[in-house]
C-alpha cells in the first residue's frame, strides 16, 4: 500500500464569488463542477486528465490572515510562465510575498483575497538541499533570471532568506 500522488486540497471560504474569479480569472484554473447551493466550486489545471485538484466552499470560520495553511503550491511548465505571472499579479495587485531561487525551482509565494499562501512555482532538473531560498527579480530578461540564480547558488553566504 502506497499513495502515488496528492488528489486535490481545498480552502472554506468567506466570499465565494471573489475567490471563484481570482483562482478561475487571475491564475486561469478551469471551474470543472459548481453547486450554487452547497456553495462549492471544483477547479482543474489539467481538466482532461483530472476533474479537479482544488476546491472552494463557503463555510470559513477563521479570520483573515489566521494561518489555515502553509501555502497551496501550483507547478508550471516554464520560466516564460513564472515571467507571465509576475506581470499579471503587478496588473492586478496581487500581494506578492517573495520572488525566489530554491535552486532546485523557481517561485513566486503571493496570497489571495482571503490571505492565504500560494506559490507558482517552476521545477530545474537539478539538486538543492533545502531548505534554499534567495530572493530573485522575474521581470528580468531570462538570460538575466539564470545568471543571477547560479550566482546565488555559487554565493558562499547564507542559503535561507527568511521571509520578512
Amino acid at each position: 500500500m502506497a499513495i502515488t500522488t496528492l488528489g486535490h486540497t481545498g480552502l472554506w471560504v468567506y466570499d465565494l464569488p471573489r475567490m471563484r474569479d481570482f483562482y478561475e480569472r487571475v491564475l486561469g484554473l478551469t471551474v470543472t463542477d459548481e453547486d450554487e447551493g452547497l456553495g462549492i466550486v471544483f477547479f482543474s489545471a489539467r481538466p482532461e486528465e483530472e476533474h479537479h485538484e482544488f476546491v472552494l466552499q463557503k463555510g470559513r470560520t477563521a479570520e483573515i490572515g489566521a494561518k489555515q495553511q502553509h501555502q497551496i503550491s501550483w507547478r508550471v511548465a516554464s520560466l516564460e510562465d513564472i515571467r507571465a505571472f509576475h506581470k499579471k499579479f503587478e496588473e492586478e495587485g496581487v500581494e506578492v510575498q517573495q520572488e525566489v531561487t530554491h535552486g532546485n525551482a523557481f517561485g513566486i509565494y503571493f496570497f489571495d483575497p482571503e490571505g492565504n499562501r500560494n506559490e507558482v512555482y517552476l521545477r530545474i532538473e537539478r539538486d538543492v538541499r533545502q531548505p534554499f531560498r534567495k530572493s530573485i527579480d522575474f521581470g528580468r530578461s531570462p538570460e538575466e533570471i539564470y545568471a543571477e540564480a547560479e550566482r546565488l547558488l555559487s554565493d558562499g553566504g547564507a542559503a535561507y532568506q527568511p521571509v520578512q
